[in-house]
């Protein structure tokens, strides 16, 4: 049983178009679960940039830094 050519181009290319969709609904759902787990950013992390900078930061700062990176993400 023989192919035509013309079959297989576009079966290849269904395949890929395919593929590379469902490659990045995947990738994106695992990356979407890893920041979930493993946040950018703690508070902590954020007091310790303040002290490293010689600042002493108050709760409000700390607070309004974690409400920017939440509410830009």
């Amino acid at each position: 049983m023989q192919i035509e050519v013309w079959v297989f181009v576009l079966s290849l290319i269904g395949v890929l178009i395919v593929g590379g969709v469902i490659g990045f609904f995947l990738a994106r759902y695992l990356i979407q679960k890893q920041m979930e787990k493993n946040p950018p950013i703690t508070e902590k992390q954020i007091r310790t940039m303040y002290e490293q900078m010689g600042r002493k930061p108050s709760e409000k700062q700390v607070r309004s830094i974690m409400h920017s990176m939440n509410k830009n993400r």
